[in-house]
């Protein structure tokens, strides 16, 4: 079950949290949401779930580099920044 609550509302009565699966915080002044609270019953699986999208993201952002670097192929894995444009340079001098 969700419940929109104000900050003041947790402070005074904290025992909010625990009846709910879904508590959602907002600033009642503002209207503004201020944050949400899981229960421990969804946390690990929605902890998971971000993970798993972070980590997507991630990948996306590094693809999207490796498209403009022309290294997609794979070949850079362990090397570091400094290694991947010395190599770069010399398959350049080689052509």
């Amino acid at each position: 079950m969700t419940q929109k609550v104000g900050i003041r509302d947790v402070m005074r009565n904290f025992k909010i949290l625990e009846q709910y699966d879904i508590v959602e915080i907002e600033d009642k002044k503002t209207k503004r949401l201020k944050g949400l609270f899981i229960s421990e019953k969804w946390a690990k699986e929605l902890k998971d779930n971000i993970e798993k999208m972070i980590e997507q993201k991630r990948q996306e952002e590094v693809n999207e580099i490796m498209k403009f670097a022309g290294i997609a192929d794979g070949d850079t894995k362990n090397l570091s920044a400094k290694e991947i444009r010395k190599m770069r340079a010399l398959s350049r001098v080689s052509k």
